[in-house]
């Protein structure tokens, strides 16, 4: 005996209030960027950093990271916007979905690439801090998908088939029948939902071996790349949604395998390394931390003078 028939899906990603359209995707990328800021925040101030640093680095990374999602997808999956009766302007359309991991991640590490070196801080311990967090962000966003009835793998009948309506993207619902019900494409593997507790898992392992074995130099970051990519290598197997192949194979399934590996050689490159200061990185560049500048006084002339000793020879006057 069966609990579900099959998960239900949404037949609407997309409310109107007058104008303004709410869209369920946006808001579920929205929800994942708090969360991850709100966990990133938590650990980088644990791990010695000052608070406000997360956010002043997210004004740097988000940006990029979306545009470089929808740069990768767009890339990696060009017939609905370059192929045979494709439209180039939805390129710009994302809250159609359509976010490419990998892209976010390249792009949004240039961000905060820029958002750590106008902050004097050293970019791998900024990661470390911030892993977990683009994990659940992750989790969260894919939910996303499922508003928007994508990211589905093989069909199936199993209990937990996901049923998927046919889509109408631009106009953010299912189409409907003659007798106004909303069509069914069919019942599939729920790709987005094996994603999404596959992350929440990744966000849980990084934060355990982080507190087992104190990470450092980038290590949890590259923790969470190998952990995920092996996730994402199978779960892309299942998907049978467009996308550029290769020798039989989708591009994100060679991704993942070379992402993956090039962070597990990362890990052993670094193993043993103990725990650097957060604020190391800011001293080698010649700048004091953000907490420090906070800390430390302003010193004048008049109270440099005044903290000079009275038994101290102050040495020979020019007047002498």
């Amino acid at each position: 005996m069966t609990l579900l028939a099959a998960i239900p899906s949404p037949t609407q990603g997309v409310w109107e209030i007058g104008p303004l359209p709410l869209r369920a995707y946006a808001f579920c990328i929205i929800a994942g960027i708090v969360v991850a800021c709100w966990l990133s925040e938590r650990r980088w101030v644990a791990r010695g950093g000052a608070p406000g640093d997360v956010l002043d680095i997210a004004v740097w990374m988000v940006p990029f990271g979306i545009v470089g999602g929808r740069l990768y997808h767009v890339l990696t999956t060009p017939e609905p916007y370059f192929g045979e009766g494709g439209d180039p302007l939805r390129a710009f359309a994302i809250w159609e979905g359509g976010l490419g991991v990998w892209g976010a991640i390249a792009l949004g590490a240039l961000g905060a690439w820029i958002g750590c070196r106008r902050r004097g801080i050293p970019l791998p311990a900024f990661g470390d801090a911030l892993a977990p967090g683009i994990a659940l962000a992750q989790g969260i966003g894919r939910l996303g998908n499922w508003f928007n009835n994508e990211l589905y793998g093989k069909a199936t009948d199993l209990p937990w088939a996901l049923t998927i309506h046919r889509w109408d993207a631009s106009a953010g619902r299912a189409l409907t029948g003659e007798d106004g019900q909303p069509l069914v494409l069919g019942t599939f593997h729920p790709a987005f939902l094996y994603e999404l507790l596959w992350d929440v898992g990744v966000a849980v392992l990084v934060i355990w071996a982080d507190r087992r074995f104190r990470l450092s130099h980038g290590r949890a970051f590259a923790l969470y790349v190998a952990a995920y990519c092996a996730g994402r290598l199978w779960i892309e197997m299942l998907r049978i949604d467009t996308a550029e192949h290769f020798f039989g194979l989708r591009l994100n399934v060679f991704t993942s395998l070379v992402v993956g590996l090039l962070a597990v050689a990362y890990l052993v490159w670094q193993r043993g390394r103990p725990r650097e200061e957060i604020t190391r990185g800011a001293e080698a560049a010649g700048r004091p931390h953000s907490r420090q500048r906070a800390a430390e006084p302003a010193t004048t002339p008049a109270a440099e003078q005044a903290s000079t000793s009275p038994d101290e020879d102050p040495g020979p006057s020019p007047s002498r």
